[in-house]
């Protein structure tokens, strides 16, 4: 399978390895990231790289950024190659801004045991599964080494942000949230919830990291949706994530994907690209056997002056 697990060369310096990006230091001093086929579930990086998932994560990624830039700048310099950004390097604030318009996830999860009150947000009794809500609403986590539920509150008295940049986080990220929704209707996809995260370049707000990904957002089918809400077609990861559960053993989740699994995976992130975009990923008809991310990857960071001729 041709597929980008880790990228890394003695030219560059690794600055950080995250669960699915490498990231490097470009010899302006730019950073450089690279989006693998890594695949994270449930705080863990799996075995099985998925075929063509970096690309789809990058393209749309940048697809997105492209399309808020009159909302918030963000962090984009040029796309180099399908699985790799170069970005200006802002200072990242540790904290992720959740927005959710629909009960379902870990929060369905949540309620399902008793659960109401939500990072300071509390949501009624009596609500279904999937149930959308009046308004979205934004849960706030930190980035640790597992991600942490928090009110807005203790974000500011635990010295995370202020009060000030906070406010200004949601007001970013609610308006993401409705670019969003609002461009996602007019394709039949109904966008669920999704994460943001944000850093500062010269003292100022900017977008950072990834937006409206099928990773970082859940996505149903409208069509789906409003035929049967419990079960809508779920256009994510989330498909990777309920084989995980049904594949239990003693409470462990599999730490490897079947070749069906990981071919099905494929064809869901290459099918939300096109979806979302109007147009297949670019690189899609790239053979997943005998071909070669990286010496293509390679090879464009060359032509971009980012790397010697190897």
């Amino acid at each position: 399978m041709n597929t980008l697990n880790h990228f890394e060369t003695p030219q560059l310096e690794l600055l950080h390895r995250g669960k699915v990006r490498d990231s490097l230091r470009a010899p302006n001093g730019d950073r450089l990231i690279i989006v693998t086929d890594r695949l994270s579930a449930f705080d863990s990086v799996l075995e099985t790289p998925v075929a063509h998932k970096g690309a789809v994560l990058n393209g749309l990624a940048n697809f997105w950024f492209d399309k808020t830039r009159d909302i918030i700048p963000n962090h984009v310099i040029e796309l180099v190659d399908a699985n790799a950004m170069l970005v200006k390097e802002a200072e990242p604030i540790r904290v992720e801004m959740v927005v959710r318009a629909y009960l379902t996830g870990s929060m369905w999860r949540g309620y399902q045991q008793g659960q109401r009150t939500f990072s300071g947000v509390t949501v009624p009794d009596g609500l279904s599964k999937h149930q959308q809500f009046p308004e979205p609403i934004v849960t706030p986590t930190t980035k640790e080494e597992s991600d942490r539920e928090i009110t807005p509150e203790n974000l500011v008295s635990e010295g995370w942000v202020s009060q000030e940049l906070y406010d200004q986080m949601k007001e970013k990220a609610l308006a993401l949230f409705k670019v969003g929704s609002d461009l996602l209707k007019e394709k039949g996809i109904i966008l669920v919830d999704t994460k943001y995260e944000f850093g500062l370049l010269n003292g100022a707000l900017i977008l950072i990291d990834e937006i409206h990904t099928p990773d970082s957002s859940r996505f149903w089918s409208a069509e789906d949706y409003a035929k049967n809400p419990e079960s809508a077609e779920q256009m994510d990861k989330e498909y990777v994530r309920q084989w995980l559960i049904a594949n239990k053993v003693d409470g462990q989740y599999p730490r490897a994907l079947t070749p069906e699994v990981s071919q099905e995976a494929t064809r869901r992130y290459l099918d939300i690209y096109e979806r979302i975009t109007g147009q297949p990923l670019p690189t899609a008809n790239e053979p997943t056997v005998g071909g070669d991310v990286h010496a293509r990857l390679v090879g464009n960071l060359v032509r971009a002056g980012l790397m010697k001729d190897a």
